[in-house]
């Protein structure tokens, strides 16, 4: 079991990120939550097997339809405790 913060820059906000991405988190087995901060980018924090975490990684780089992607930041965290679903903050 692994846990992945991820901070997503450009136009992420006002264009249903934080949704597209729950759905897409939850297709993959993923727990966890989508956050917007107040510069304007998404957190994404993920738990669940590497491979599933590396698939969400690839659709991040691009996200939904209407946003657009300029920066994509990971780090790995240690896993504390393991949510069981995926949040919407």
């Amino acid at each position: 079991m692994q846990a992945t913060r991820f901070v997503v820059r450009g136009k992420v906000q006002g264009v249903f990120f934080r949704a597209s991405a729950r759905e897409r988190a939850l297709g993959l087995g993923l727990t966890g939550f989508a956050k917007n901060l107040s510069d304007g980018s998404v957190e994404v924090v993920v738990y669940g097997d590497r491979g599933a975490i590396e698939s969400m990684e690839e659709w991040l780089r691009d996200g939904p339809e209407h946003a657009r992607v300029d920066e994509l930041y990971r780090e790995e965290l240690s896993v504390h405790e393991l949510p069981e679903a995926f949040d919407i903050r």
